[in-house]
């Protein structure tokens, strides 16, 4: 009886050990970032063909560049931080939920309002 406690123990030991936060952190940026940049990329040159060529939808290209990878190594840089017990603290679910989802809907809606922010900003001009 006490053998089966001892391996059923360790056998959560071992599955708490396989739950790393930074890792699934890191992981959702990197296809994230892949996602907003596909959008990004589809829906802007969507606009690049009907606005026959306007430089504003270059400008959201650089605003990828230039805003959104250092906004996701910052993000990213606040997860990295734990140690490795923190980083199995099933306890960081709730927080890392709610960061990821942000993270998430800004991926998905920054392309979508980015583009219709430079093409109401092309209609002025």
């Amino acid at each position: 009886m006490n053998r089966a406690l001892e391996q059923t123990q360790e056998a959560r030991e071992s599955s708490a050990h396989k739950l790393d936060w930074r890792r699934r952190v890191s992981d959702h940026l990197a296809f994230g970032l892949l996602i907003y940049t596909g959008l990004h990329i589809f829906i802007t040159m969507t606009q690049l063909k009907r606005e026959g060529g306007s430089v504003l939808p270059y400008l959201a290209l650089i605003v990828l560049v230039a805003a959104i990878i250092p906004a996701c190594r910052w993000f990213e840089m606040r997860w990295d931080s734990l140690s490795d017990k923190e980083a199995a603290d099933p306890a960081l679910a709730p927080a890392f939920r709610r960061e990821v989802g942000l993270m998430w809907l800004a991926a998905i809606g920054l392309p979508i309002a980015l583009t219709f922010g430079f093409k109401a900003a092309a209609s002025l001009f």
